[in-house]
């Protein structure tokens, strides 16, 4: 089990699939409820096969399906051969993908002492310690994961804000549609694959991608 980089990813040829903030994902338009059962069925049987097994959502019209190597918090090269595995099925059933709505979210909260205030988050949300000592997740893996940000204890700060990752070539077409919402570009930090974004009250959120993270 070899671990993978955002490189190896890309040059897997696994069109349908992206990598976000945890995983890889692909987002499968299945039109209907019945033909979205018969997708997750095929899904299941293949990933007992593989005996790697994804997170799957199943909605009316649509499946997303997420993979990750929990034992080792990356993606290998298991999950690798399962998503081109879970891609063939889905043009076996004549089921498209479509990347383009793909996201994760993330909440972040600013503190000057965070390591005080996270036992507050992680109780009150029912939350378990996350990927690191900064963060706490779902253990259902329903909502979103909440990490914590050092801050001054004087600085002017939003306490909380929104950490929007989504796949890179979406990027562009993210910002341009919040600038054109009335929002205020005030950051742009690409070489650390991020951007701050700022509404007309002033509140900040991040658009976030994995390329240029995972290099190497």
């Amino acid at each position: 089990m070899d671990r993978v980089s955002y490189q190896d990813i890309a040059a897997a040829g696994l069109l349908d699939w992206r990598m976000l903030q945890q995983g890889i994902h692909a987002r499968f338009r299945t039109g209907d409820f019945a033909a979205g059962v018969r997708f997750v069925d095929a899904v299941a049987a293949a990933a007992d096969d593989a005996n790697h097994h994804p997170d799957v959502t199943l909605t009316y019209s649509v499946v997303d399906v997420g993979l990750l190597s929990h034992d080792v918090d990356q993606v290998t090269d298991r999950d690798l051969a399962l998503a081109g595995r879970i891609s063939e099925i889905a043009a076996g059933q004549g089921i498209s993908a479509d990347p383009s709505g793909l996201q994760q979210i993330e909440l972040c909260l600013d503190s000057p002492d965070h390591h005080r205030v996270q036992p507050f988050w992680r109780d009150l949300l029912a939350y378990e310690r996350g990927d690191g000592p900064d963060a706490l997740s779902d253990p259902t893996g329903r909502a979103p994961s909440v990490w914590f940000q050092e801050s001054g204890a004087q600085d002017p700060r939003q306490r909380w804000h929104l950490d929007i990752w989504v796949p890179a070539e979406q990027v562009q077409p993210r910002i341009d549609a919040v600038l054109a919402a009335g929002g205020l570009l005030v950051a742009d930090v690409s070489e650390k694959s991020f951007w701050v974004l700022e509404d007309a009250d002033g509140n900040r959120s991040c658009i976030c991608t994995a390329a240029g993270r995972l290099e190497g």
